[in-house]
């Protein structure tokens, strides 16, 4: 049952991982928090939901539309409604205020142009589990999990590895010097976005295909935002184990004791860590005045 349960945590809590990267991302490089995120996630999801179930395309082409869908939305968040605000140097809670209303608008648009009703992605992926002993894993978990594996090691090595991860670290850095030593800001926030949003369009589907979706499932991405701040805002490795810790807590509340204390308990851990660390398990301990 352990086991059981501990796998099953290692599924959603990969889901979890694809989002908080992306608000890790974008927090390391502007310092605030993309309240839309989730709602990019949400557009992924129904991007990829339409492609498969009312254009008929494949579902690796379905998801790779969604993808790219939600990173193009990403970028055109950053372009229309963040990059003049940060421009004027105004305050970051300008940027929060911003996010709140693009996600408030993207949810009345969904439920107005494709209605509040809930959808179920065709069956593309088989409906099965996979016996292993007495621990059964379905193929949907696995596909999921392979996924988040691959996704995570293709980060970590654009990261650390190449010339992209070194510019956003000089600019999460110091934005300023950067610029100054020749790095294009604009050019390195609009791929952040990209990515971020790819990754939520990720997020999305995979939640999508093992749930269901509606207008406001973007709102799982606070259990992702829970995660960075657990992790350390602003720390794409604290996002990711912060990310499989919820989820995998998540799980053995909903398990052993019951699914009613599942919220109370990661919301629990999220005002534990900002009264013990605020910075979390890898941030940088700094005064956010904005």
């Amino acid at each position: 049952m352990f086991i059981q349960q501990l796998v099953n945590g290692v599924s959603i809590g990969g889901i979890y991982a694809l989002m908080a990267t992306g608000y890790a991302l974008i927090y390391s490089l502007l310092g605030f928090s993309n309240w839309a995120h989730g709602d990019v996630a949400m557009l992924g999801a129904y991007i990829g939901f339409l492609c498969v179930a009312t254009v008929r395309m494949p579902f690796w082409l379905s998801a790779l539309t969604a993808l790219l869908g939600a990173g193009v939305i990403s970028i055109l968040n950053e372009r229309l409604a963040y990059r003049r605000i940060r421009r004027n140097n105004a305050p970051t809670m300008f940027l929060m205020i911003a996010a709140m209303g693009l996600s408030v608008t993207f949810q009345n648009m969904v439920i107005v142009f494709l209605g509040p009703k809930f959808r179920t992605y065709p069956p593309v992926i088989p409906v099965k589990a996979i016996s292993l002993g007495s621990i059964k894993i379905g193929v949907l978990d696995i596909f999921s999990m392979a996924f988040v594996i691959i996704a995570m090691s293709l980060l970590e090595l654009l990261i650390t590895k190449t010339k992209f991860g070194l510019a956003i670290r000089a600019a999460s850095s110091n934005m300023i010097t950067a610029s100054l030593m020749g790095i294009n800001i604009d050019f390195y926030i609009t791929l952040v976005f990209l990515l971020a949003g790819s990754f939520a369009g990720a997020g999305g589907v995979l939640l999508g295909l093992k749930y269901t979706v509606y207008p406001q499932m973007g709102n799982v991405s606070l259990k992702a935002f829970i995660a960075s701040v657990f992790g350390g805002l602003g720390s794409v490795r604290g996002a990711i184990v912060g990310a499989f810790i919820i989820g995998i807590m998540e799980v053995f509340v909903s398990g052993f004791i019951t699914s009613g204390l599942r919220d109370l308990f990661t919301f629990g851990l999220l005002i534990a860590i900002l009264l013990i660390k605020p910075s979390g398990l890898f941030g940088i301990d700094i005064q956010d005045k904005a």
